[in-house]
């Protein structure tokens, strides 16, 4: 006869059906987990929040007031922050392939550019769920900060040729900045050269638009228009030119969604207040409704 200590039950050999103890059910997710063989141990490897740098990331919000909204403005903003510097590395790219003569690779650069712009526009949505109270509880902590002062933004301005002078000075307090800034000043726009591969492909683009002080404003010319007309006229000739004056022209329709975005969102939230940084707010932005970065690539228009 056995000893009731050897029964399996006591010995831990197993349940009296004989089912083992070890065999308890495994959850469906963790067993496709455990089927698909998934690297679950990063101790020696690199993980995906080290290649995002997202402790750097996520520890970069640091809300001044007690205001629940505040997280959204910030993160708002730097969200935004991070879509323009890959626009700008597109855009520098785009303007470099359009110097060279390298017209497929500025395309795809330029259209995603506009997609990136797309982003931008459906991000102030999330902003706008922001009410003038939410708002007010917050904008005296804000001091004199503002996107105003966005170096990436006017960087982006400056290549896509709306060049002023006076916003260099936002920066002045800052040289790594000022530099970034005042380069992107200096140099030629991506109309510009745009307007130089006109030329070398034997358009008469007037010689002061090809040589000039790349910090002034694009000045409107007659015989510009007459070349992009030319183009516009025979496509299929001028494939890649009318493609390139394609891309312009929804790149600029993509940046004038996100400047109109950008005031109604500041009116819904702030009405006519005076903005942060000194401007008059909406007033300021609706002037700037105004600037038109390729102009002869819209009044061939009516002239085609």
């Amino acid at each position: 006869m056995s000893n009731a200590s050897d029964t399996p039950a006591e010995s831990g050999g197993g349940c009296p059906m004989g089912h083992s103890a070890s065999a308890a059910p495994v959850a469906p997710g963790e067993k496709i987990v455990q089927d698909e063989k998934a690297q679950l141990d990063f101790s020696a490897s690199m993980s995906y929040g080290d290649y995002l740098q997202l402790d750097a990331i996520l520890t970069a919000q640091k809300p001044r007031s007690p205001a629940h909204d505040e997280l959204l403005f910030i993160v708002q903003h730097q969200t935004s922050e991070l879509w323009m510097k890959l626009m700008l590395h597109e855009l520098r790219g785009a303007i470099r392939c359009v110097a060279a003569d390298e017209l497929g690779s500025a395309f795809k650069m330029l259209a995603r550019v506009s997609k990136i712009m797309e982003q931008l526009v459906h991000a102030w949505d999330v902003l706008a769920t922001m009410t003038p109270p939410e708002y007010s509880a917050m904008r005296p902590y804000l001091g004199s900060s503002s996107g105003f002062q966005s170096y990436q933004y006017r960087c982006i301005e400056f290549a896509l040729g709306n060049k002023n002078a006076a916003m260099l000075k936002p920066h002045a307090h800052r040289d790594d900045l000022l530099a970034m800034v005042a380069a992107a000043h200096a140099a030629p726009s991506l109309y510009d050269e745009s307007l130089r591969l006109l030329a070398r492909r034997g358009f008469a683009i007037p010689a002061d638009h090809l040589e000039r002080d790349w910090t002034q404003p694009y000045i409107e010319s007659a015989e510009v228009e007459q070349a992009w007309l030319a183009v516009y006229r025979n496509p299929k000739e001028h494939w890649d030119l009318y493609q390139l004056g394609e891309e312009l022209t929804d790149l600029e329709d993509a940046f004038r969604l996100w400047r109109f975005r950008h005031v109604t969102t500041v009116e819904r939230v702030i009405g006519f207040k005076r903005g942060t940084g000194g401007t008059g707010g909406v007033s300021y932005l609706r002037k700037m409704l105004d600037v038109v970065l390729f102009p002869e690539i819209w009044t061939l228009r009516t002239n085609l």
